[in-house]
């Protein structure tokens, strides 16, 4: 466990935000570009978050956790706790700490990111040569 205060997500933390996955095609922050997922990472997109579509994400990084809390989503009551980007404080969905259902335990432990608030980086290069 670390001896560091955690770090509360304000304007001001984005220097502090993790750069990872350089080179990878990845998910970012749309308003302050902050890397959020590997795309590798995606489970599924047939999922409905609080603004619409939204994608299952195994793993996530530059995510602050909020207070857990029951909620009644479409298919049941689940655990869950808003997640905020660190760069810049947006809500950029949840994390599925417990699902009632013994069908929906397979999200425990995942991410719902909602897709407008995302940004697809493809990291595509372009040969030079032509």
């Amino acid at each position: 466990m670390s001896n560091q205060p955690p770090i509360t997500p304000t304007s001001d933390t984005k220097s502090k935000v993790i750069t990872t996955f350089l080179d990878h095609p990845t998910f970012s922050c749309a308003n302050c570009a902050a890397t959020i997922a590997l795309q590798d990472e995606l489970i599924s997109k047939a999922f409905s978050g609080r603004d619409g579509r939204g994608y299952l994400i195994h793993s996530a990084v530059n995510l602050k956790m909020g207070k857990r809390e029951d909620r009644a989503l479409l298919t049941g009551v689940h655990t869950v706790a808003d997640v905020y980007c660190m760069g810049c404080n947006d809500r950029m969905g949840w994390y599925y700490h417990k699902a009632s259902d013994n069908s929906q335990k397979y999200k425990e432990g995942k991410y719902l990111l909602e897709r407008e608030k995302l940004v697809k980086e493809n990291k595509w290069k372009l040969d030079e040569t032509e």
